[in-house]
């Protein structure tokens, strides 16, 4: 069974942004989206009512947040998956703090409060259930977000069974080659950075729209775990002119599962 996996920093509704402010782009962003015709999405840095606009604008798609209680000035990392295909066997929001059970906390001098939010899917044509993590890690200090690091793969841990597929998706403000990696790389040693099986070079993933920038990380990554085929990954680096879907080219992985 193929799937294509999305993730994709959605840069929150900010008005200074002008021709790029989300009035402008949101539905270039959907149909972007939409064109890859994608399984499972993971935005990152959306409010509830920006999500909820984008959800409307995607109507294969079903938003996985029936656990959430929103807290209007957070940004929530958030996952869409395509209506009629997967099974949601459970979900669920964790706080990258010491409490990660406390909505809006946060620890290790993080700028914000931050989160991972993941969902437990079945899909009739693959054998065992795939759990999808998405997250988005503070942009200020490598020491925040190893510890934030360390909560995640804390979390994931007491979550996943042992035949679940694990797919890891997100914003981690840190390079590939960063502490941040190593420390889910440790703790998961069966990932494998989609990205990495078919691009020689790294490339910047954030280009605060300005098109792309030499200098910089691939922030963005899509995580797989080792029974999946990757059959490709690539960065969307589409734009009309001045106008881009966001900030971030999205990330896109075509996976197959048996």
């Amino acid at each position: 069974m193929n799937l294509t996996l999305i993730s994709a920093n959605i840069r929150f509704n900010n008005p200074a942004d002008g021709v790029n402010a989300w009035p402008h782009r949101k539905q270039y962003l959907a149909d972007l989206l939409h064109g890859h015709t994608p399984d499972i999405i993971a935005t990152q840095e959306g409010r509830s009512d920006q999500l909820q606009e984008l959800l409307s604008l995607l109507p294969d798609f079903e938003m996985i947040a029936q656990h959430r209680s929103w807290i209007a000035e957070r940004m929530y990392p958030t996952l869409f998956v395509r209506k009629n295909t997967f099974e949601l066997k459970y979900s669920f929001d964790k706080w990258l703090s010491e409490t990660p059970d406390v909505a809006g906390s946060k620890s290790f001098d993080s700028a914000f409060p931050r989160l991972m939010t993941g969902a437990v899917l079945k899909h009739k044509a693959i054998l065992n259930p795939l759990l999808v993590v998405n997250t988005h890690f503070d942009h200020i200090k490598p020491s925040t977000r190893v510890e934030q690091a360390r909560v995640l793969t804390s979390e994931v841990k007491k979550i996943i069974k042992p035949n679940d597929h694990l797919i890891l998706m997100g914003d981690y403000n840190d390079s590939p080659e960063s502490e941040t990696r190593k420390v889910i790389e440790t703790h998961f040693p069966h990932l494998q950075d989609a990205w990495r099986l078919f691009n020689t070079r790294e490339e910047t993933s954030h280009h605060g729209f300005n098109s792309e920038i030499n200098a910089g990380s691939r922030i963005d990554w899509i995580l797989v775990d080792q029974e999946a085929k990757v059959l490709d990954s690539f960065l969307d680096k589409s734009h009309r002119g001045d106008v881009y879907p966001s900030d971030h080219y999205p990330v896109i992985a075509k996976i197959k599962l048996e």
